[in-house]
């Protein structure tokens, strides 16, 4: 495919997620429709439509209009090159630019310039301050991509020899001693050895800072109370604990094991049933349902279908799980509250407002990563039991 037809295809996925289908699904949907369509081509659409949903509000804004046509011509000027070069009408390629859509010229309000939903942006500032912008600038470019050396077969230098193997070229992380960053080759981690035979897990490098933070010590028993697909569960099981996985969704938790079998470590899943007769945890974390705030590189659909009142019921269910998991620690032993967002209503206010219902435990440990740090918004609370 030429580069004019792959930004035909990217409008067609465009135009289908805009009506309502999952952009998973859309993408899915094409790849179907065109089977000519080689694994190059299904990559570069996906990079055109996920860098459009970062951009998606300043994008419309530039491109003069809400479809799918629009929004490309709107990115590819956000990006600084110029449309008209393929918007051709030549092959598979887009048409011409018609003269209203050379003649846009947007005037951009603060939020459709920082791509950020309006009803947002008062909270990004309440809860950064003066590096909202900053951060909400990192969220419209894509994620840098990063693995975890699996200690449990490995040191990190090793896993990099491992990747460098297959021509994937890493290097060192400083916010976690496990991370490392791709530089080159990022496509081809999961059909590499590293990946097949267990040296290394697809794992942002904060997410890894947030288990590092933990001080996880062979033995230790912890309880992961929403493992979700075991990405941390697998980690702590590297460093040595007897990791027990739940989750509200057992369906989540499917391909724990066979993750683990790879990484050489054992991770036990328990029903929500089984629940009521377990206690006496050294750790108990919870990687809690939230905005997603801190990850929209990764997800950016994710801000676009956020509403005032799915973070509502986001917030009752961080409270929930707050709530439920003092009965499974130990005396002495330590909470761990972590979210993937960097909204403090979320975060240290969900904190606070548990710890002013259970004068038992106190706060010994809290911090904010932000994309500034390098990798995933994310926050991370440690309590204890006096």
């Amino acid at each position: 495919m030429t580069p004019g037809a792959r930004v035909a295809a990217a409008i067609e996925v465009l135009d289908s997620y805009l009506s309502g289908t999952p952009v998973e699904q859309a993408l899915t949907g094409w790849a179907r429709g065109h089977r000519f369509a080689g694994s190059k081509d299904r990559a570069a659409i996906r990079d055109h439509v996920f860098d459009a949903l970062r951009r998606l509000r300043s994008a419309q804004a530039l491109g003069g209009g809400t479809d799918g046509r629009a929004v490309m011509i709107g990115l590819l000027r956000g990006q600084g090159l110029d449309p008209a070069e393929l918007f051709s009408g030549e092959g598979h390629a887009p048409a011409k630019l018609s003269d209203a859509e050379l003649a846009v010229n947007a005037q951009m309000s603060r939020a459709e310039a920082l791509d950020c939903p309006d009803w947002l942006l008062p909270q990004f500032d309440r809860s950064l301050g003066a590096d909202a912008d900053t951060v909400l600038g990192s969220l419209r470019s894509r994620a840098p991509v990063f693995v975890r050396a699996n200690l449990a077969k490995c040191t990190r230098e090793q896993a990099a020899s491992i990747l460098a193997e297959d021509g994937i070229e890493a290097q060192l992380c400083e916010l976690a001693g496990t991370a490392l960053e791709i530089v080159k080759n990022p496509r081809k981690i999961k059909l590499s050895r590293a990946f097949l035979d267990g040296y290394v897990e697809l794992q942002d490098a904060a997410s890894q800072a947030v288990i590092e933070a933990l001080d996880i010590q062979p033995g230790m028993r912890v309880l992961d109370y929403c493992a979700g697909g075991g990405g941390k569960a697998l980690a702590m099981a590297a460093l040595g604990a007897y990791v027990t996985a739940h989750d509200l969704s057992w369906e989540r938790m499917k391909d724990i094991p066979d993750r683990a079998a790879r990484a050489g470590v054992s991770i036990q899943r328990v029903r929500n049933s089984d629940m009521v007769d377990l206690s006496g945890f050294d750790l108990v974390l919870a990687d809690a349902p939230c905005s997603g705030s801190g990850s929209w590189r990764r997800a950016p659909h994710g801000k676009w279908l956020l509403t005032s009142e799915k973070l509502e019921q986001i917030y009752a269910a961080q409270r929930d799980i707050l709530t439920a998991m003092p009965d499974f620690v130990c005396s002495g032993g330590t909470m761990a509250y972590a979210t993937c967002s960097v909204l403090t209503d979320e975060n240290s206010a969900q904190v606070q407002a548990f710890l002013s219902r259970n004068a038992g435990f106190s706060l010994i440990a809290e911090r904010q990563f932000t994309p500034r740090d390098g990798g995933d918004g994310f926050y991370i609370a440690q309590l204890t039991s006096s």
